[in-house]
């Protein structure tokens, strides 16, 4: 029984299902019962049929996180009530021509024949079943243990491990060793056939590329997002084999520094022991490894410096390229643009600039009635005449009154005066003390 995932299949679970699978029978009898051969027949019961499985199958696979399944792994994912779905295959075969699903042996071949370089004992596939895939296409109904793929999660879960070398320290080189990347990755990939699937993948997207070197195989990444990756060269090969001559110095360095301080513990010891001899042959030793631990010090010290200079010749390029970019643009920029022209056009400009000027000192001269200055003049003579004119006639003046004004009020008067009309209005107030000391201030006032 295949085992796509990693493992082992089995029911799936009810918070997985949808409601009608365990409360409504009939519904479920007739879901599980086979294809009716051609969906003229009745379209509306093949469709709804067919998208309730099709749902459930690609919900199954992305809940599960496997890029792999089969039929037969189907089939007891969705038992129910000992019976299995009777038309499973019909709905593989939908998903393929859909291109939701793909065979396994269709995927690796539509990549690139140099898999074989590097993925044999991995990929064990029968002649028989390539020629029959190859002939019949996605028309036929997938075998039970026929491997398939769920392409858009293949897909997904290739950036997923995209992003995490880029992520890591890896990606401190573009070449990496593939046992590296696969101790990296194995979160995301549950098995060495889905790693390899995954690999192939990026490299169907022209992301990676893989190469053996000495026995070991390696993984070289494409620099960006979005940029392909280039065929390795002996560079890349190069550098590899620097941090890979790093990585061993340093491990060596490592061991000896333990063997050296054990040396000198064992001094230690045979000191206290009383012998002697035993003792001067452990500091002996320790001295030899501590000269062996200096000297691989300044060939790890040689490898660094390399590196370092590798790694800055790469910098360089980047900015060298950054900068030819630049003046590329640049130049594009200021293919018309001279400095004869420029000065040319700055002369235009103060010559616009100088004929706007005596415009608008030429508007500002004209009056607001647009009469010209000779009519200003006439004017200003008219109105002297004018004025000659006017003193030689009598102006007429209003007449002076004759009647004579009546003799001014004394204050005797006006005090009985005011008296009477405050008896007449019943107002009982008693008079203000300063109306009799300033009456004339107050009356003059009114008045």
């Amino acid at each position: 029984m295949c085992s796509p995932g990693g493992n082992p299949p089995g029911p799936a679970p009810a918070g997985d299902l949808p409601p009608e699978w365990d409360t409504d029978d009939e519904r479920m009898a007739f879901l599980f019962s086979a294809f009716k051969q051609s969906r003229e027949v009745n379209s509306t019961e093949w469709d709804s049929k067919m998208a309730f499985w099709v749902g459930l199958v690609l919900a199954r696979g992305r809940r599960r996180g496997a890029v792999r399944t089969c039929l037969r792994e189907l089939q007891n994912g969705f038992e129910r009530r000992g019976s299995v779905p009777l038309g499973l295959g019909t709905v593989l075969r939908e998903l393929l021509r859909r291109g939701k699903l793909q065979r396994e042996s269709d995927f690796m071949a539509s990549v690139d024949s140099s898999w074989i370089s590097w993925g044999v004992g991995v990929f064990i596939l029968k002649p028989l079943k390539w020629t029959l895939s190859s002939v019949l296409g996605d028309s036929k109904i997938p075998e039970e243990e026929e491997v398939l793929i769920y392409v858009e999660l293949l897909q997904e879960k290739a950036e997923e491990v995209y992003r995490l070398y880029q992520n890591s320290v890896l990606s401190s080189h573009p070449v990496v060793a593939l046992s590296e990347l696969q101790s990296l990755c194995a979160s995301v990939c549950p098995d060495e056939r889905t790693f390899y699937l995954l690999l192939l993948q990026l490299q169907k997207e022209k992301r990676v590329t893989i190469l053996e070197q000495n026995g070991e195989k390696i993984v070289k990444f494409a620099r960006g997002l979005h940029a392909k990756v280039s065929p390795m060269n002996d560079v890349d090969i190069g550098v590899y084999q620097l941090m890979q001559s790093e990585q061993l110095l340093s491990q060596k360095v490592e061991s000896l520094s333990q063997e050296a301080e054990k040396c000198k513990e064992d001094a230690r010891s045979a000191c206290r022991a009383g012998k002697k001899q035993l003792a001067l042959r452990c500091l002996k030793s320790k001295r030899r490894t501590e000269r062996r631990i200096e000297e691989l010090h300044s060939k790890l010290d040689a490898v660094q410096g390399i590196l370092d200079r590798i790694y800055a010749s790469q910098t360089d390029q980047m900015v060298f390229n950054a900068y030819q970019a630049g003046v590329g643009a640049l130049k594009l920029s200021m293919k018309d643009v001279t400095v004869e022209r420029a000065e040319n056009l700055v002369d235009q400009i103060q010559e616009l600039c100088d004929t706007q000027d005596e415009v608008a000192q030429t508007l500002a001269g004209v009056g607001i009635n647009g009469l010209a200055e000779t009519d200003t003049e006439e004017l200003e003579k008219e109105l002297d005449s004018l004025l000659q004119d006017s003193t030689k006639e009598p102006v007429d003046v209003p007449p002076v009154p004759q009647k004579v004004l009546s003799p001014p009020i004394s204050d005797a008067e006006l005090e009985a005066e005011l008296e009477k009309l405050t008896v007449c209005d019943g107002d009982v107030a008693q008079k203000a003390p300063a109306a009799s000391s300033e009456p004339k201030t107050a009356l003059g006032l009114s008045l």
